[in-house]
């Protein structure tokens, strides 16, 4: 990490700052509290116990079995999990598909997990955005499971399904909707009836929906979670989360069936995870299913952004971190985030705001080229690729009191080694870090070892084994790789341990500062020794293979007809793709796209930033390294079009083989149509004020009456109304009615918006000002001001007057250990009185039809609030503009005074399928007293608050964009002060990739007429 120390404790802090406040519970029975305190949870397992059936060298991948089961009661339970009776490691990824609105990005992400190396996704489904209304359910659009269900199976990944109902995700109230905070008398997330009666329609919708794609009728769907991040003291805040537990779990089961797991959330710095699995459920297998792959970031100055996020859990902490889940025998992992998106509309909670980016290996714009992208997939394929590792025992570490792993010279005292071990086959695996896992000191140590051929002090060859900085090493002895070959050990670390083609495969890498060994039996005979690197036999038919620092770019140790051994560094490492060959059509087996189940085929295929799929055809299928093919090959096609290639035998750089032909691809030439894009430019841009209420003829007549006396929200106002249950998404407008006594002096009112929020107050058509909510980084948060405003005698007129409140909600809080009430939070004015006078009646406006009868049913409920431009749609695409007034963005409102102002631009993309190119808007960074809400094509992709930031630049995904058509872009300018202000908007494209997507359909609903 290039960044001075003190900077790498400071991005710590913040993490665990972030993350506290969600990390103190985890879901399913009971939780997690912190980096310590573990819990036991509930999941249901889709399918019947079924019998099991140990495969380690070897995978069926023909019949259909679909069960899922446990060992028997009283086997380790660190032997793992069976699907279809064979053991597997689920390397898991988290995956919102409603923070990526677009269905047909979908298959995406979720081709870039499975070329990542993974073999599962988890997903939360929003019971806010799918149940928008009491008896309301609505899994159309982007809100459906099906297509994702599809796209998992014709990828090959399983799913997890964590339906919540409270699911926390950084979102408003926890995806518990607004209704049920409104409607529900009743303690949130208790056993109450009256929260029951909300949540089991919601649980059985979605069991209909996961039945048919359960693992035992064919589908992807392994496991369904229950509940969410909850607290385990049993006193804590109310009774019956237990009982609204098992209630959960009953409905599960008896829709499902189930098989128990539990597992427990790690935010780290490391923890005592085995000997709390050990002590708490030794029979099942060890599973964490939210392991932190990044952060979320908060609004204010001071936030880190989400570049410093993905630094902090780049690959050097995925080299710690994940080795260490496995030297404590995790076999179940699920990563969040492998994909965070974008939390659009109104669905962030106040702790948030619209990017959810979470410093993913996969990037909000979709994009894969981080180190920590590289970093995760070199490790998930040497998963992939090895069988032996899916069942292992704790044999001992290096610490005094185990006295099983003995280490040697240099800084021995500064390392920590656990021993893992095969009990069937004998394979052990030493996982190495430092003793202290955020030290960032070079440390070295000779490892003294066991193995089938004796006992050995490594390394041989050279002085010792070293960990750069924050690093991890796992060294493999007795190894099998392919169908019979044996690695006794090595210190490089393996990519790949497998087969590729008919031959058996070994891929080692390492840092080329570095020297590494490996000490192996060859089969056959190569006709090539690479010259960097020293051999010496052994005893045994075993080779030692010495590779010298500075060796870079693709080494061949071994090429034979029935083995082949490379070396390569780090980065070439990363470079290089397994893609999955399916055996048979996934009409003739559902499960024919998933390694180990469908097909254990793949090719090498080495350079390309991305390879999604491969596919041969011919006699045969050996290994192909970007410049390696077939001996039968005569074509090569790339992204369907045929690519210039001389594939006669040749020698190339590092090796020459009579097995498999070497070649030089080099694209034929062509004029890439968009290698000379340049992004288009906003101009005519159209203008109308947004804030007509404050006009003297405006009348809010039809507006609801704030007449209520009683209210389900425990945090009673001060005054004897509270706010209607329908005001919960985005802006809401108030406004009080009284009649002059000319003896008014000041408004006092008390707001609640939650963190970061704002109010502006006018009386009558005069600004009185802006009452200002913080959020410092999540610390030094206001989300309830008590402001008073002097009233200027020149702002009265005689008889009726009005004061306007125009209020920002951020959301609904989501709930806390001892309150899970804390989701019904008092957005709204919780006081008001007039110093010299008194109100008369008060009148409420949110969002046009409320949760009840909202018009934009496609883009869902969050996507508007309650200002005159969004009742009335002007944020739509077709709305008719062109009797506004022509004005620049950047102009700012008129007279430089502070209200609402509504700006609408167009412009066209003509974008050819084939490439992918993420486009994000981006406004000028300028801490300025005034917020931004931002509308494509209808969808509100971007809330700028610029006086706090950090979020001043929005990527805004291919299917919301048009990218061959024209685009409706709406900004609503909310000025907060009586002063100049210019906002500039630009489009960028950050990106240009050859091989697109595949067809992307947009659905952007255009403007109907609208009345209340």
């Amino acid at each position: 990490m290039s960044e001075p120390r003190s900077k790498i404790a400071e991005v710590w802090t913040w993490i665990a700052r972030h993350r506290l406040h969600l990390v103190p519970f985890i879901a399913f029975l009971l939780l997690v509290l912190g980096f310590r305190h573990y819990s036991k949870f509930s999941w249901s397992l889709l399918s019947s116990h079924g019998a099991t059936l140990d495969a380690f060298h070897k995978w069926e991948a023909e019949g259909l079995s679909p069960t899922i089961s446990v060992p028997p009661k009283g086997t380790r339970k660190s032997n793992g999990l069976f699907v279809k009776n064979q053991r597997v490691f689920i390397w898991s990824g988290e995956f919102h598909t409603w923070r990526l609105p677009v269905p047909d990005l979908w298959p995406d992400i979720l081709e870039k997990v499975k070329a990542a190396g993974l073999n599962t996704i988890s997903i939360y489904v929003h019971w806010g955005l799918v149940n928008p209304s009491r008896g309301v359910f609505d899994f159309n659009g982007y809100r459906s499971l099906r297509p994702l269900f599809d796209a998992a199976k014709n990828v090959g990944l399983w799913l997890i399904l964590r339906p919540g109902p409270y699911i926390n995700a950084e979102t408003s109230a926890g995806g518990i909707p607004h209704w049920v905070t409104s409607e529900v008398h009743g303690h949130l997330r208790t056993n109450d009836s009256s929260y029951a009666e909300a949540w089991v329609p919601y649980i059985r919708a979605i069991i209909e929906l996961a039945r048919d794609n359960q693992i035992s009728a064919g589908g992807p769907i392994i496991a369904v979670q229950v509940e969410n991040e909850y607290v385990q003291d049993s006193d804590a805040g109310y009774p019956g989360k237990a009982e609204m537990m098992r209630d959960i779990e009953r409905e599960l089961r008896d829709g499902l069936g189930a098989v128990d797991l539990y597992g427990l959330d790690s935010y780290p710095q490391l923890g005592d995870y085995f000997d709390y699995h050990m002590s708490t459920n030794p029979d099942q297998p060890f599973f964490t299913p939210e392991f932190q792959a990044g952060a979320y970031d908060a609004w204010g100055p001071g936030a880190p952004g989400y570049a410093a996020c993905e630094e902090l859990t780049g690959s050097q902490f995925e080299s710690v971190f994940h080795k260490n889940l496995w030297a404590n025998n995790f076999k179940m992992i699920n990563l969040y985030m492998i994909y965070g998106g974008t939390t659009f509309g109104h669905l962030p909670f106040p702790g948030v705001y619209t990017s959810y980016d979470y410093g993913a290996a996969i990037s909000e714009s979709r994009e894969i080229g981080s180190a920590k992208y590289a970093e995760l997939k070199r490790q998930a394929m040497f998963i992939r690729s090895s069988p032996e590792f899916y069942k292992t025992n704790i044999i001992g570490n290096s610490s005094k009191s185990s006295g099983v792993v003995h280490l040697y010279g240099g800084d021995e005292i500064d390392t920590f080694v656990t021993l893992l071990r095969n009990p069937d086959t004998g394979a052990r695996f030493y996982i190495a870090r430092h003793l202290n896992s955020i030290s960032a000191d070079n440390v070295r140590f000779k490892l003294g070892i066991t193995t089938s051929l004796g006992e050995f002090l490594v390394p041989q060859t050279s002085s010792y084994i070293d960990l750069i900085g924050r690093d991890s090493k796992l060294i493999a002895c007795d190894l099998t790789f392919g169908n019979s070959s044996h690695l006794l050990y090595s210190t490089a670390s393996i990519l790949w341990a497998g087969k590729l083609g008919h031959r058996d495969a070994l891929f080692l890498y390492g840092d080329d500062s570095l020297e590494h060994e490996a000490v192996i039996k060859f089969k056959g005979q190569s006709p090539y020794f690479e010259h960097r690197l020293e051999y010496t036999v052994m005893n045994g038919g075993f080779s030692l293979v010495n590779i010298a620092r500075g060796v870079t770019g693709l080494v061949t140790i071994w090429d034979s007809s029935e083995q082949i051994v490379l070396f390569s560094d780090m980065d070439t490492a990363a470079t290089m793709w397994f893609p999955v060959l399916p055996f048979l059509p996934i009409a003739l087996d559902p499960f024919s796209h998933y390694w180990q189940f469908g097909t254990n085929r793949t090719i090498l295929v080495g350079g390309p930033y991305l390879v999604r799929s491969a596919r041969l055809s011919g006699p045969d299928d050996t290994i192909s390294n970007c410049a390696e093919f077939p001996p039968m090959s005569d074509t090569l096609t790339w992204n369907g079009q045929p690519v210039g290639a001389d594939l006669s035998p040749a020698v190339s750089n590092a090796r020459a083989s009579s097995i498999v032909r070497t070649a030089s691809i080099v694209p034929r030439p062509y004029d890439s149509p968009v290698a000379s894009f340049e992004p288009p430019v906003l101009k005519q841009w159209k203008y109308v004020n947004g804030l007509p209420e404050i006009g003297s003829g405006f009348s809010d007549s039809n507006w609801a009456l704030a007449n209520h006396t009683s209210t389900n929200i425990p945090y009673k106002p001060s005054c004897k109304w509270n706010g209607i249950i329908w005001l919960c998404e985005g802006a809401v407008l108030f406004r009080g009615h009284f009649f002059s006594t000319g003896f008014e002096k000041s408004v006092n009112l008390i707001i609640n918006g939650g963190a970061g929020f704002a109010a502006s107050v006018w009386l009558n058509d005069y600004f009185l000002g802006t009452s200002y909510g913080n959020s410092t980084n999540n610390l030094n948060v206001i989300s309830e001001t008590n402001d008073t405003f002097a009233v200027p005698r020149s702002a009265i007129l005689d008889g009726e007057n009005v004061i306007t409140v125009l209020q920002d909600n951020m959301g609904l809080d989501e709930t806390k250990d001892w309150d899970p009430d804390a989701s019904k939070s008092p957005r709204g004015i919780r006081y008001y009185g007039i110093d010299g006078g008194a109100f008369s009646y008060w009148r409420i406006q949110g969002k046009l039809g409320g949760y009840t009868a909202f018009f934009d049913t496609a883009r869902g409920l969050y996507n508007e609030g309650g200002t005159y431009g969004e009742r009335e749609g002007w944020h739509l695409p077709g709305y008719n503009v062109s009797s506004w007034e022509v004005r620049n963005l950047e102009d700012g409102l008129p007279e430089d005074r502070a209200g609402l102002g509504f700006f609408v631009s167009h412009f066209t993309l003509s974008i050819p399928e084939g490439y992918d190119i993420p486009i994000s808007f981006a406004f000028e960074e300028t801490y300025q007293p005034f917020r931004l809400t931002l509308w494509i094509n209808g969808w509100l992709y971007g809330k700028c608050i610029a006086n706090l930031g950090p979020q001043f630049k929005f990527p805004v995904p291919q299917g919301i964009l048009d990218y061959n058509g024209i685009n409706t872009v709406a900004v609503l300018l909310w000025s907060m002060e009586n002063k100049r202000i210019s906002p500039k908007l630009s489009i960028s494209f950050d990106a240009r990739y050859d091989g697109g997507v595949g067809h992307v359909r947009s659905f952007n609903p255009s403007w109907r007429p609208r009345t209340p």
